[in-house]
């Protein structure tokens, strides 16, 4: 049985998209996430919505894209970079492209990034749809010193 109070969609790319536009278009989803997708177009949520993308791609003012789902998101948000990472790194491609030699030498290791993306996409749904505090999501952590908070 589908616990239809606990459901949350997250994609990658442009399965962070899908996630939004589903959620403009069915209630169920009670909670999204958005890992470095462009928005196309961006939409408008009143649910929990967390972006999740490197710095060198999605910080304020770089992609419009973010800037304008950003002011069209009511629910609780939240925008998060992270240092040192590219499209990839919030998936395990990540693992496949370091074995091969096709990373940046100074970029942040696989391990850590995919460390880090399921500890604040997890805490976002424990957060939306479990109820529990998540302190992780107040802000800057020493548990992520990677990570960055944008409220534009």
């Amino acid at each position: 049985m589908i616990a239809s109070k606990r459901i949350g969609m997250a994609g990658h790319s442009l399965g962070g998209d899908a996630a939004a536009a589903t959620m403009a278009v069915d209630k169920r989803v009670r909670a999204g996430a958005n890992l470095d997708g462009t928005f196309h177009p961006a939409v408008a949520l009143d649910r929990p919505f967390q972006l999740m993308g490197s710095q060198s791609d999605h910080v304020p003012g770089k992609d419009h894209t973010w800037d304008e789902g950003w002011t069209k998101m009511s629910g609780w948000k939240r925008w998060l970079t992270v240092a040192r990472t590219d499209h990839s790194s919030f998936t395990d491609l990540s693992i496949l492209q370091r074995a091969a030699g096709m990373s940046s030498p100074d970029a942040l290791s696989p391990q850590r990034s995919l460390e880090l993306t399921r500890a604040y996409v997890g805490a976002f749904f424990d957060r939306h749809l479990k109820g529990r505090r998540q302190p992780l999501l107040d802000g800057p952590s020493p548990a992520g010193p990677e990570v960055a908070f944008h409220n534009p």
